[in-house]
């Protein structure tokens, strides 16, 4: 058994983001620069929205954070949304979701410049990466593409069952691995809470894809011996025998499936660190885009 570490990993990617950076400074280039819209204070997102700032400084971008109160309208939502759109300075920017019950989602991450979606969220870039032209592939997914390209995890020809449809990880990853592209040329089988005979279908499977956010569904009965597993999963369960009282746990029952996997990702310290690495890089494809340098 193999694990895919993602924190090695991302921390490899930073360094050689870190690297182009210097690079650019050195020629007296324009550094990138990240912005990161935060609504209200969800403890979660604060962490993730700290992590991205923190993460920013170690590879040597500038980073922005711009902070708004829970009872923020939607309209001053939209306008700052606006401010940044026009902002020469700002390569790239996340609005940090969930967003309060007030706001529609939707409507704001529509109002983003597709050219500054980082994320990889705006219906336009989503379509691009549909359709297998250049874009900004969103985080997570493009995560776990370059998990799996750096492992030299074979794809071509393999039956890849993907658990969940999420339009953050199940859906784009459905179509990402059944492209014509190094990591993909997969046969793919997407399954979600409606799918029958799901055992059956996960005991086909040469990868497993767990996106349900279900802790620890996926047991060692429902894979084949050498299957290749990526846990997208992250539930903190109630343990007592942890100092802070729980514990992290993904969708796969690690223990028991990786006996049974050649490749396996942990939680944490597998998927969850790449999502952050491929924001910067997608933040430093941004700057050269919007820049027109390589």
């Amino acid at each position: 058994m193999i694990l895919l570490d993602g924190k090695k990993t991302a921390a490899d990617i930073k360094e050689e983001i870190a690297l182009e950076v210097r690079d650019l400074k050195n020629k007296g280039a324009k550094t990138p620069h990240l912005a990161a819209i935060i609504v209200g204070n969800d403890g979660a997102s604060i962490t993730y929205v700290n992590a991205k700032v923190k993460a920013c400084e170690r590879v040597g971008f500038e980073s922005t954070l711009i902070r708004l109160p829970e009872e923020t309208t939607e309209d001053d939502l939209l306008n700052e949304i606006a401010i940044l759109n026009v902002d020469k300075d700002i390569d790239g920017f996340i609005v940090q979701l969930p967003l309060p019950k007030h706001i529609d989602e939707q409507k704001v991450l529509m109002a983003v410049d597709p050219d500054k979606d980082v994320d990889g969220f705006h219906p336009t870039n989503v379509g691009k990466m549909a359709l297998n032209l250049p874009t900004f592939i969103s985080a997570t997914p493009y995560g776990i593409l370059e998990l799996l390209d750096r492992y030299n995890v074979e794809t071509s020809g393999k039956h890849v069952v993907i658990l969940g449809r999420s339009h953050i990880v199940g859906s784009p990853m459905s179509i990402l691995l059944s492209q014509k592209r190094k990591v993909g040329n997969a046969t793919v089988t997407m399954c979600h809470s409606r799918t029958k005979n799901l055992k059956e279908i996960t005991l086909q499977a040469d990868i497993v894809v767990a996106a349900i956010g279900i802790p620890e569904f996926l047991k060692a009965d429902m894979v084949k011996d050498n299957v290749t597993v990526i846990d997208v999963g992250i539930t903190r369960i109630a343990d007592s025998s942890k100092k802070n009282g729980f514990r992290l746990v993904g969708d796969v029952a690690f223990d028991e499936v990786a006996k049974k996997s050649e490749y396996i990702t942990p939680v944490p310290g597998g998927v969850g660190p790449m999502t952050i690495a491929m924001l910067l890089k997608n933040t430093l494809l941004a700057r050269q885009r919007n820049h027109n340098v390589n």
